[in-house]
C-alpha cells in the first residue's frame, strides 16, 4: 500500500493574494477559498493540489522545501515571475542549471533550464 500525494500546504500572512500569485505563475485555478485556506490545483481534481494557510507571523528563515519550475524557456519565465512580483534571491550556491527566485511572501522556487532530451 502507497499513499497519494494530495496537497503542499504553504503558511502565508496573506492567503488569498497569494495563492493566486501562485495560480497565475502556474496556469492553476482557485478551487476553494475560505477563511482558514485558499487552495489551487491545475485542473479539479487533479492533484496536488497547494493550500494556502494563514498565519500571523511572517517567515522568517529560508525555506527546508521548494519547488522547482521548468519551463520551456527559462529566461523568459524568470521574466515574466519577476514581472509578476518574484525577485532574485542569492542562497549562497550559484549553478548554471537554475535561477533561484522568492515568491512576493519570500518563499524560495527555482526555475530550471530546460530538459536537455539529447542525454
Amino acid at each position: 500500500m502507497t499513499s497519494v500525494w494530495e496537497s503542499l500546504t504553504i503558511d502565508a500572512e496573506d492567503p488569498a493574494r497569494l495563492a493566486r500569485w501562485w495560480a497565475e505563475a502556474l496556469g492553476y485555478q482557485v478551487v476553494h477559498e475560505r477563511p482558514d485556506g485558499v487552495e489551487i490545483r491545475g485542473a479539479a481534481p487533479r492533484t496536488p493540489a497547494i493550500v494556502f494557510v494563514p498565519v500571523a507571523d511572517g517567515k522568517t528563515a529560508r525555506n527546508r522545501l521548494h519547488l522547482d519550475l521548468r519551463p520551456a524557456d527559462q529566461e523568459a519565465e524568470v521574466e515574466r515571475l519577476v514581472d509578476m512580483g518574484a525577485r532574485h534571491v542569492d542562497v549562497g550556491r550559484d549553478d548554471p542549471g537554475w535561477t533561484m527566485l522568492a515568491d512576493p511572501e519570500g518563499n524560495e522556487f527555482r526555475v530550471l533550464r530546460q530538459r536537455d532530451l539529447a542525454g
